[in-house]
């Protein structure tokens, strides 16, 4: 399940009508004076999931005193983290692990991180003793719960423990999405807000306020907050949008390319989001996209699947496809043309096998969907199949985003990750 899609709505709800969370008893917050500087050192994940068929990634992250492991699927399209938590519940969704059981240092709302979340002003809260939030996301799923901080244990890759107390949503009333096809305890919000877990760790001079992930075609791969892990001048660079701060956006100007030529679809409005498993483009690029795709399979050994429900579009060989491999020798190249100045440019390529995918039924298909059908408007998401074997950066210091290719995203070996660090079972 990629809950995280595109987070569309953040904020608190009118009327909170339960929760024994209003029962918890607020005990002061751990402070960290003294602790000013950065980390010289980043922390690093292991990842765990693929596209197709298991549907995400997730990372596990243990939480809580004692601390106990969570499986959270990793959105960068959203601010939030949140679990699912027994406040008690009032639903909640199938989970690998028992419910979170909430801190007692409930977040009031007069918090910072509070005012934070609700940065638009117009809340009314009925229970000043507590921050509510609702979080609603473009699949139709949502959480709804209270701020608390915990402890989350975690290690830097040089084998370094830190356990900050971070802010995270107790949520005690969730609705799983469309998209909802595998247990979850909760989401790990990395988006660029105040209240993502990245921002909080920066802001108690844990880490520099970087994020990156490396996503494998063959399943698995690593996320990393800190910039120790790549070479800058191997990266290509493009200017993060300052009209679209909420999300990982490029500065507006993409211009989208099908085999080295310009599709004439330029200025698009795109978002790179680890919490979509697919691509999404504007109902105009999708159906340029699809025009041209089968424009180009004409006369070519493929036909529709139409009894393929996998995804939309689907095609048929003349035998079963064993994987993308075999198929990709038929389609073309897609790109994303991104300003980095007044006359250059960077380029985001797409492969065949960064946006096709083979399904149960051993046909090829189109892992690019139309995002206005679900709400998205003019957003064109740059999702997971789009971003594997890809290093992708996001430098919130900098203002930038980053790509470069990686021949082995899977392999944590490299990064010195030490046995047991930042992933347990």
């Amino acid at each position: 399940m990629k809950v995280g899609v595109l987070e569309v709505l953040l904020m608190a709800s009118s009327v909170l009508r339960l929760s024994s969370a209003a029962d918890f008893r607020r005990r002061k917050t751990a402070t960290f004076g003294g602790f000013s500087s950065r980390a010289s050192s980043s922390i690093v994940f292991p990842v765990h999931g693929n596209v197709y068929p298991v549907g995400y990634y997730n990372v596990t992250i243990n939480i809580g005193q004692p601390s106990r492991p969570y499986y959270l699927d990793l959105d960068t399209g959203s601010d939030l983290t949140w679990l699912q938590c027994d406040a008690p519940c009032v639903r909640c969704v199938e989970a690998p692990h028992p419910l979170y059981e909430p801190s007692s240092d409930l977040i009031t709302c007069n918090d910072p991180l509070c005012k934070a979340l609700h940065s638009n002003g117009d809340r009314i809260y009925e229970k000043p003793e507590q921050c509510d939030y609702e979080v609603e996301y473009a699949d139709g799923g949502s959480s709804q719960g209270v701020l608390v901080r915990d402890v989350f244990s975690l290690n830097y890759k040089n084998g370094a423990r830190l356990n900050p107390r971070l802010a995270l949503g107790c949520g005690y009333d969730q609705i799983p999405g469309a998209s909802s096809r595998h247990p979850l305890d909760g989401v790990l919000g990395l988006g660029r807000g105040k209240v993502s877990i990245l921002s909080q760790l920066h802001s108690q001079g844990y880490v520099r306020n970087v994020i990156g992930h490396c996503l494998s075609s063959l399943g698995g791969g690593f996320l990393f907050f800190g910039n120790d892990l790549y070479d800058s001048s191997r990266v290509s660079w493009t200017p993060m949008s300052s009209d679209h701060s909420k999300h990982y956006s490029p500065a507006p100007g993409g211009e989208l390319l099908f085999g080295g030529k310009t599709t004439g679809l330029k200025n698009l409005l795109v978002a790179f989001d680890s919490g979509s498993s697919y691509t999404y483009f504007n109902s105009k690029a999708y159906h340029a996209v699809t025009n041209l795709l089968k424009r180009e399979l004409s006369g070519k050994p493929l036909k529709e699947a139409r009894d393929d429900s996998t995804l939309p579009l689907c095609w048929q060989g003349r035998r079963p496809f064993l994987n993308v491999d075999e198929a990709k020798k038929y389609f073309r190249p897609l790109s994303v043309s991104f300003k980095t100045g007044w006359r250059s440019k960077s380029l985001y390529e797409i492969p065949p096998e960064a946006y096709l995918i083979i399904s149960t039924e051993g046909n090829v298909c189109l892992g690019i969907l139309n995002g206005t059908e679900i709400g998205l408007e003019n957003v064109n998401l740059i999702g997971d199949i789009s971003m594997q074997d890809q290093m992708v950066i996001y430098d919130n210091e900098k203002h930038a985003i980053g790509w470069m290719p990686s021949s082995d995203c899977s392999e944590i070996a490299s990064l010195k990750v030490p046995e047991g660090y930042a992933y347990y079972t």
